[in-house]
């Protein structure tokens, strides 16, 4: 029996052979399936010729794509004081109490809503109050317009301690007061916070989850300059507080205070 020669490509090994003709079969196979019109390998090599992005073969329905669904936005409530009810106080010159707490609410509205929250603006007796829940609610108040005496200045804050967590209320109290006094220099005037304030009547209507607080924002006699030439500012030192208790930020900044 002859002796084979390895190098002679006449007696080639036998599994060779049938790994090469498995090699060929392969890649005929593949170019007919890349050539057949209308074929899935075929469509998807012509969508990338033309530009397009093609994710695996075949396109998904409208029906199977997911549909992004918005995630609402956190609310706060704020109570315009007497709006939709009476005037509250009035002065000599026809200015009310309800005029200049509708603005300073508008603008508390406006840097809360650009800040990234959802505002209610409410009226004195909103019948949205009933069950309200939020983030937190204020009512935006302010005080006389008659001259009583040269203490007569500064804001109060009272906040609503009867709901179920008080410490959240008080915290929220604290924010605002810490907040409109340093950006107004109003100081916190103690001393005349009434009944009316500390068992306001929106306390007892919203949920009781809801802290709530009621400002009196200034007086309107010694302090009106600011609150009726100035109300960025005396706005600002409001939602600046909202903030400071939602985003729970350090309270600790100095509050003068009137007797």
């Amino acid at each position: 029996m002859p002796m084979s020669n390895p190098d002679d490509p006449t007696q080639t090994n036998p599994l060779r052979q049938i790994l090469v003709i498995f090699g060929w079969g392969v890649a005929l196979a593949t170019l007919f399936m890349t050539l057949i019109p209308g074929g899935a390998l075929a469509s998807a090599l012509a969508g990338k010729l033309q530009g397009q992005d093609t994710v695996g073969f075949l396109p998904a329905s409208p029906g199977e794509l997911p549909t992004p669904t918005a995630r609402p936005r956190p609310r706060i409530g704020i109570v315009a004081g007497h709006w939709g009810n009476d005037s509250g106080t009035v002065c000599d010159d026809g200015l009310t109490e309800a005029q200049v707490n509708l603005n300073i609410a508008q603008l508390v509205s406006d840097q809360l809503n650009l800040a990234g929250y959802d505002v209610d603006l409410l009226k004195e007796f909103d019948p949205v109050l009933s069950g309200y829940r939020a983030l937190a609610l204020i009512s935006i108040h302010a005080d006389s317009c008659q001259y009583i005496n040269d203490q007569a200045t500064g804001f109060k804050v009272a906040g609503a301690l009867g709901t179920t967590n008080p410490a959240r209320a008080q915290r929220l109290s604290d924010c605002i007061r810490s907040r409109y006094a340093a950006l107004t220099g109003l100081p916190f005037h103690s001393g005349s916070i009434t009944a009316d304030m500390t068992s306001y009547h929106a306390f007892d209507e919203i949920h009781h989850d809801t802290p709530a607080v009621i400002i009196e924002t200034g007086f309107m006699n010694l302090d009106r300059q600011i609150l009726i030439s100035y109300p960025e500012i005396v706005s600002k030192g409001i939602s600046d507080g909202v903030l400071c208790y939602i985003r729970n930020e350090d309270i600790t900044l100095s509050t003068p205070t009137t007797p």
